[in-house]
C-alpha cells in the first residue's frame, strides 16, 4: 500500500494570497502547500481521500490516471470542493466513483452537488457519482476501511484507518471510543496545524500529546499553515515530521 500526501496545507494554502511573511516567500519547495488531501495506491486501484480546492493540480502534479473510490473526511470547503474535478475521470473512463462518507457530511455534499451525485434533467449521462453513507467499517478493494469520528468545530469529522495506517486530518480531540479504534496503529498522518493553539484544530504539541500514548511509531503532521517553516522539522521530536506536498511512503497493510 502506498500512501502519496497530495496537500499538506491547511485552508488557505501556502503561500497565502497577500502574504509576504518568511514561510509564504519561502524558496524552500516543502513550503509550498496546496489544500489537505490524500491518495491511497493499492492493488492498481487509487483511493482518494477528499477532493480538497487543488485537486486539478494535484491529479495532474502525480499523474493519477484514475481514481477508483473517494473517502470524505467532512464537507468543509477546502475539502470537497474540487468535487468537479472528479468528472474528468467518468468522462475518460464512464465509471461511476463510490463516494463514502458519514450521514452527515453526506448530507451536505448531496446538498451542495446534488448534480453529480443525481442525473440532471435533460443530460445524457448518469450521475457520475455514488453516494454510499458509513456506518462502520467495510471492504473496499481488499482493505478494511475503519471510520474514526473525530472532534472538529460543530459537526466534527471523520478519520480513517487502514490497517496499521490512519488519517486524522481537521481535528481538536480524539474521542475516547476513536482511541480505542486506533490502538495499534504505527503511522498516522494527523492535523497539527501551526504552533499556537487553535479552538477546532490540533495545534502541534497538542497533536504529539494526543497520539503518543497510542504508542505511534512515526507521527506525519498536516494541514499546516503558514506559521510552521519546513526547516523546523528539527524542533519536532523524534518519530515526528512534517507532511509536505509529494511525500510519499510505502506500508504494509
Amino acid at each position: 500500500m502506498k500512501i502519496i500526501v497530495l496537500g499538506s496545507g491547511t485552508s488557505t494554502g501556502v503561500p497565502m494570497v497577500g502574504c509576504s511573511c518568511p514561510v509564504c516567500s519561502s524558496s524552500d519547495p516543502r513550503d509550498r502547500r496546496s489544500r489537505a488531501s490524500l491518495l491511497i495506491r493499492h492493488a492498481g486501484k487509487n483511493i482518494l481521500v477528499d477532493s480538497s480546492t487543488d485537486l486539478r493540480s494535484q491529479m495532474l502534479r502525480e499523474m493519477v490516471p484514475q481514481i477508483d473510490a473517494v473517502l470524505f473526511t467532512h464537507a468543509h470547503a477546502d475539502h470537497v470542493n474540487g468535487i468537479d474535478d472528479l468528472r474528468g475521470f467518468y468522462f475518460l473512463h464512464r465509471q461511476v466513483i463510490p463516494c463514502y462518507a458519514c450521514p452527515a457530511t453526506m448530507e451536505r455534499l448531496l446538498s451542495g452537488f446534488g448534480y453529480v451525485f443525481h442525473q440532471e434533467k435533460g443530460a445524457t449521462h448518469p450521475p457520475l457519482l455514488e453516494a454510499r453513507v458509513t456506518g462502520g467499517p467495510f471492504d473496499l478493494f481488499g482493505l478494511q476501511v475503519l471510520p474514526v469520528p473525530l472532534e472538529h468545530g460543530v459537526d466534527g469529522s471523520c478519520g480513517y484507518r487502514i490497517g496499521s495506517f490512519a488519517y486524522l486530518t481537521d481535528c481538536s480531540a480524539i474521542p475516547p471510543a476513536s482511541l480505542a479504534l486506533l490502538q495499534g496503529v504505527a503511522t498516522v498522518v494527523v492535523d497539527g496545524l501551526r504552533w499556537s493553539p487553535h479552538p477546532f484544530h490540533f495545534n502541534i504539541e497538542g497533536a504529539i500529546a494526543a497520539l503518543r500514548e497510542l504508542g505511534v511509531r512515526r507521527m506525519i503532521l498536516t494541514h499546516l499553515t503558514h506559521e510552521v517553516r519546513h526547516a523546523d522539522e528539527r524542533r519536532l521530536p523524534n518519530g515526528v515530521e512534517f507532511a509536505y506536498d509529494g511525500m510519499n511512503f510505502e506500508l504494509e497493510r
